[in-house]
């Protein structure tokens, strides 16, 4: 077989790659024939050749993760007995102030207050340029606000979410992209004022359970059915989606989904314990660029 690669004539090797990319398909064409005729006369062997035929994905190529939590997992579970968010889960009802950065543009503005539409017990505050980061959490706290929500920009565009659970922490920082407001969503519905049901979904790992307990803590404990309104926070490749939905009954036998906006995609960057400080904060968690040493897929 001639290797076109020795072929000095431009013209010429097209010619002979081309041949041999032609009588490769002709091949293969013909392989696969063969293989259905064996098929159609044995079953067993399509059955056979589908079970082994597993794609290879990111998420079956993961090496395995130690910190993923069981069902049964006694010790996880006993510690969120007494973590920073057993308060809200023995009762106490959300109360979240949502603000953004120093001297935001009027994109932040609009996907904040389309952010505070999502939670129904969270209240917008313009952010002075006096206040810094610090002195809102001291002026929460002594409010009763249970957590403290900054949309950051850059460039004028909204880039980064902080979320701050009081009195005590956790911090988290989040990167913010693929931002969609309800306006720019083709078919979208008209937001309710009823509660969202909420769902959380691959939060798995010990990181991922304390995500999503903040998460959760930033919603009503009773969600109203009636609004038929469900929030998704999917986490997938250590990249957290998130959708609002309508859910619409049709004939008492078919369901359909209405988007309801926003729509945005959230990847974690660092966790602190405590309030914001940057500082002297103590970490528990940093994402590192190039490396997948402490995934969060996790979540």
């Amino acid at each position: 077989m001639v290797d076109p690669n020795d072929i000095k004539n431009k013209m010429k090797r097209s010619e002979v790659v081309n041949n041999l990319r032609i009588e490769k398909n002709r091949l293969k064409l013909k392989r696969r024939m063969r293989t259905r005729k064996a098929e159609a006369e044995n079953p067993e062997l399509k059955e056979e050749r589908l079970r082994a035929n597993v794609p290879r994905t990111l998420e079956s190529t993961r090496e395995a993760d130690d910190t993923i939590v069981e069902p049964d997992d006694e010790e996880v579970f006993a510690s969120e007995d007494t973590d920073e968010f057993a308060s809200y889960f023995n009762g106490t009802p959300p109360k979240i102030l949502v603000t953004t950065s120093k001297r935001a543009t009027g994109d932040t503005y609009d996907f904040a207050k389309e952010f505070c539409s999502i939670f129904p017990d969270a209240q917008f505050v313009k952010r002075g340029p006096q206040f810094q980061v610090k002195r809102i959490v001291e002026l929460a706290i002594g409010r009763e606000f249970t957590d403290v929500v900054i949309i950051n920009e850059n460039k004028k565009t909204p880039d980064a979410v902080t979320v701050i659970h009081l009195p005590n922490g956790p911090t988290a920082h989040f990167k913010l992209s693929s931002v969609k407001l309800n306006k720019e969503i083709r078919g979208h519905g008209k937001v309710g004022p009823h509660k969202p049901e909420l769902i959380l979904n691959n939060f798995n790992t010990r990181l991922g359970h304390t995500i999503g307990r903040m998460f959760a803590s930033l919603f009503p404990h009773v969600p109203e059915f009636q609004g038929r309104q469900v929030a998704t926070f999917h986490n997938q490749r250590d990249f957290i989606f998130f959708r609002r939905h309508r859910y619409i009954f049709k004939d008492g036998k078919k369901v359909d989904l209405q988007e309801l906006g926003p729509r945005f995609t959230l990847k974690l960057k660092w966790l602190q314990k405590g309030t914001f400080d940057t500082k002297y904060g103590d970490y528990e968690w940093i994402y590192k660029v190039g490396s997948s040493a402490i995934p969060i897929r996790a979540l």
